[in-house]
């Protein structure tokens, strides 16, 4: 197997499901690594376990694409099964591409002694059938693409230097492939472009069944030029005009959901930080690989806010925070998170280049009616401080193990 990042967050978060009788799923965007991740779950197994208990099926590769029928899918697992002795294991990866296996997942689950992983890079992958079957037998765990600290361990042996490959996160993003390609800018865009398309194509549109492509790409193309702008229905309309197409609101929303459903795109609720309520309307929307802008003609460096709030949201989702975006009167906090017992308020800026800007993400911060942590993100090195909200370096934040610490 090639060489790869450890991605300790996920490992950790699945061990202790490990061997318990929840099947584990490992969702999210097409080629974030989800299949790497399998590997790794299978490299940890075998430390305690041998190889002959551990059945491993990538259902893209070509011993997945010959199996055509359920039937003879389980079968093959039943064999595999008394053969081995004791507990065996089963990676299923990508199974969704097999018609049925809703039904052969929980029959192994019933008949035989064994602990279940698969992936898919779908959000319904476990609705419907399965879901009715494993009400309370199962746990999902979504996988992002390459976060900065995993990006700098990939490269760690390289001679880059942290700006350096900031630099090229910041335009390219956290596709697991892009190591492969040597930092060229063209060859990098254009497997950037081919997996953007490929979602559009095999996960969004089939999937959804979408018959006006060339409008549903349009509207993506939007929603990636408009990353972290608030989204309402009046803005959808604004758009429709501006495209000359009459096409309801609701089936706009709809194509969303789909997009959601691929893990392309992640919707933020916003929320009244003096009401504690959920509003809504404004939500706000994120690419899961901002990578996918540049690609789509759309420069990262010309809008660095956008992108680099767009990076902390996606490395906070990352960590399993619960993200939502504040409201305190007309103005905004970017980040409300949580996870557990941290909760804590995050402003993301490009660089605090004056008492204005200083203003425009201290101020909310001040207003807001409670003692929760509050921290300012910039690229700037000197602290900015002050009142008792904490600045700091973005880079450096992109690099921290835990968030605890701020409580």
């Amino acid at each position: 197997m090639e060489q790869y990042v450890l991605r300790s967050r996920y490992l950790q978060r699945i061990k202790p499901f490990v061997d318990k009788p929840v099947i584990k799923t490992l969702i999210g965007l097409r080629r974030s690594g989800k299949s790497t991740l399998l590997q790794m779950i299978r490299q940890e197994l075998l430390q305690s376990v041998p190889d002959t208990r551990i059945f491993f099926l990538n259902f893209e590769s070509r011993a997945g694409m010959d199996i055509t029928d359920v039937q003879q899918f389980i079968e093959m697992v039943h064999s595999f099964g008394s053969k081995a002795k004791g507990k065996i294991y089963l990676l299923l990866d990508e199974i969704q591409l097999l018609p049925g296996w809703e039904q052969a997942v929980n029959s192994f689950r019933v008949d035989l002694d064994c602990d279940i992983y698969i992936t898919g890079s779908n959000a319904e992958l476990l609705s419907g059938k399965l879901s009715t079957l494993l009400a309370g037998r199962y746990v999902e765990f979504q996988v992002y693409p390459l976060t900065f600290s995993e990006f700098c361990l990939m490269h760690e042996k390289e001679e880059y230097t942290v700006d350096q490959l900031f630099e090229f996160y910041v335009t390219m993003g956290g596709m697991p492939f892009l190591r492969h390609l040597n930092f060229s800018r063209d060859e990098s865009l254009k497997y950037l472009d081919d997996v953007f398309n490929t979602i559009v194509v095999k996960d969004v549109v089939q999937a959804g069944n979408i018959r006006d492509v060339d409008f549903f790409t349009r509207l993506i193309r939007f929603m990636l030029e408009n990353i972290g702008e608030t989204f309402s229905a009046r803005s959808i309309s604004n758009y429709l005009k501006s495209e000359q197409r009459r096409i309801a609101v609701d089936t706009v929303l709809n194509y969303l959901h789909f997009a959601e459903n691929a893990f392309l795109l992640e919707r933020l609720p916003r929320y009244d930080l003096i009401g504690k309520k959920l509003l809504t309307v404004d939500e706000k929307f994120y690419v899961a690989d901002h990578g996918f802008r540049e690609a789509a003609g759309f420069s990262n460096t010309a809008h660095i806010e956008r992108v680099l709030e767009n990076i902390v949201a996606i490395e906070l989702l990352s960590r399993g925070y619960e993200l939502k975006v504040g409201r305190i009167d007309k103005r905004e906090v970017d980040f409300l998170v949580e996870k557990g017992s941290t909760r804590l308020y995050i402003q993301v800026a490009y660089l605090l280049a004056d008492a204005d800007t200083i203003d425009r993400e201290f101020s909310p911060l001040h207003d807001i009616p409670d003692n929760l942590p509050k921290l300012v993100l910039s690229l700037d090195t000197f602290d900015r401080g002050h009142d008792g909200i904490r600045h700091m370096n973005l880079k450096e934040f992109l690099m921290l193990p835990e968030l605890s610490f701020l409580n």
